[in-house]
């Protein structure tokens, strides 16, 4: 007998700043809740079940939506036009040089001072017979931190009744750019009990882009392989963590150029728990990041995010794709749409 899904949605506008956000909080029937704000395009709250059937938020996030108006750690925002980092925020497109916001250093990161998870998108709800969706729109003008042409981009979340959350890109352009959408999610499948060291990750990638001191990548591809870097087998990200200067934040190549496939690119598991994360996604790398920035400086809900206290795993072409001729196109014609589609399969063990 099929089991009656009982889909619920609330709707809500919430002032952010000078704007109003609209705010949506899905629930499956089947212990999973997902809210959603369109401030930021933003997964604002993540509830699943342990393995006891209780139902836990296990992503960060701020207390009030209004935090999300600076949102400097990106927590569970939608990073672009342009995620992770561009070298000195230049790149070349046929002969032109172009130069974006540097916001990180010396560098351009997440799109810039004001980049997509600072947008208030246009949202609708859309109501579907095996799941709910959230469809978000953003236009972006042309020039608008340095970047070439108007892109228009959108980002479709859904919710399954069997405890998935799909994210699905989409953009398109009216002149010759570049676009890297992902989401930048924090997980902590202990629900914040205690940080992510404990959690055991696997990553199905065989190389890694190493980085210098500016975590920009050197353009060389690197076997993990006998390495910190290997999490081929599943292993506590605290194992070996000392043995990284300042922590993991590399991009990992599940693949060496795009083919559009859906793969399974990494699998989280916290024991305590039983709650289990398995990350897929069509494009050709990952970037793991331990929350090596999180500095105690905010508190939600009397659980102060201190580093390590949350992970993202970041599906994604390749940092500084733009400078890097060898590495996976992030460039963007008219004619051409963009697709990224990300997966979230929520389980226990």
């Amino acid at each position: 007998m099929k089991k009656e899904i009982k889909f619920k949605v609330k709707v809500q506008e919430v002032p952010v700043g000078d704007q109003t956000a609209k705010v949506f909080h899905l629930e499956n029937g089947n212990g999973m809740e997902v809210e959603l704000s369109s401030f930021g395009a933003v997964v604002s709250k993540l509830v699943v079940p342990d393995r006891d059937g209780k139902s836990e938020n296990i992503v960060l996030g701020y207390e009030l939506i209004d935090g999300y108006d600076t949102n400097d750690y990106y927590l569970g925002a939608t990073a672009g036009r342009y995620a992770n980092r561009i070298a000195k925020g230049k790149f070349e497109i046929d002969g032109t040089s172009y130069q974006v916001t540097t916001n990180d250093g010396n560098n351009h990161l997440h799109g810039g001072n004001f980049g997509f998870n600072r947008k208030n998108w246009d949202a609708e709800f859309i109501e579907g017979e095996e799941s709910m969706k959230v469809k978000m729109t953003y236009t972006s003008p042309d020039g608008e931190e340095g970047f070439p042409g108007e892109l228009v981009s959108t980002v479709i979340y859904e919710m399954t009744a069997d405890n998935k959350l799909l994210i699905s890109f989409e953009a398109t352009t009216d002149k010759p750019t570049i676009v890297n959408l992902t989401h930048h999610g924090y997980f902590n499948l202990s629900a914040m009990k205690e940080d992510i060291l404990g959690h055991e990750l696997k990553i199905n990638a065989a190389k890694y882009t190493p980085v210098d001191n500016e975590l920009i990548p050197t353009g060389e591809l690197k076997a993990v392989a006998g390495t910190p870097f290997d999490f081929n087998t599943p292993t506590t990200i605290g194992a070996r963590i000392s043995e990284i200067k300042g922590g993991y934040d590399h991009n990992y190549v599940v693949k060496e150029q795009h083919d559009g496939q859906l793969t399974k690119m990494a699998e989280l598991y916290h024991a305590g728990s039983g709650r289990v994360m398995e990350l897929y996604a069509d494009s050709p790398a990952v970037q793991f990041y331990s929350g090596n920035f999180l500095d105690g400086g905010l508190t939600t809900n009397g659980i102060t995010y201190s580093q390590y206290m949350g992970l993202c795993l970041e599906p994604q072409t390749f940092p500084n794709a733009p400078n890097e001729p060898s590495f996976p196109s992030a460039r963007l014609n008219p004619g051409e749409k963009y697709s990224h589609k990300i997966e979230l399969h929520f389980g226990v063990k």
